[in-house]
């Protein structure tokens, strides 16, 4: 099973930006469907972005469409997240996930990372 480590969060101001990394071993990301979510304190788990396994077709939720960006490393076995614009929302811990081809959830997740931004 593929193992997952975040970097590269921190605490950042409105409009400023971050690239979280999400490092795997044990497993090719270029094998797996790629994910970020994120979880805000009082909330719930949501989807922030996805990339497609076979194409690396991107799709993401609608509050960072145009501010995010997902991408991934296959030299570098990492998926990366592009984070521009950030706003005070955008506050969470994100974690990264790996989903096997033809299953329905994610199998291996990352421990989290936090992001704070500050107005």
């Amino acid at each position: 099973q593929v193992e997952l480590v975040e970097s590269g969060g921190g605490l950042v101001q409105a409009g400023g930006s971050l690239r979280l990394s999400c490092a795997a071993s044990g497993g090719k990301v270029s094998m797996y469907g790629m994910a970020w979510f994120r979880q805000a304190p009082g909330k719930e788990r949501e989807f922030v972005a996805r990339i497609d396994w076979r194409d690396d077709r991107t799709y993401y939720m609608n509050s960072v469409k145009g501010r995010f960006t997902i991408s991934r490393d296959n030299a570098e076995n990492t998926i990366y997240l592009q984070m521009n614009n950030l706003k005070v929302e955008d506050t969470a811990v994100y974690r990264c996930a790996a989903q096997t081809v033809g299953a329905v959830d994610f199998s291996s997740w990352g421990q989290g990372i936090q992001v704070t931004v500050s107005s």
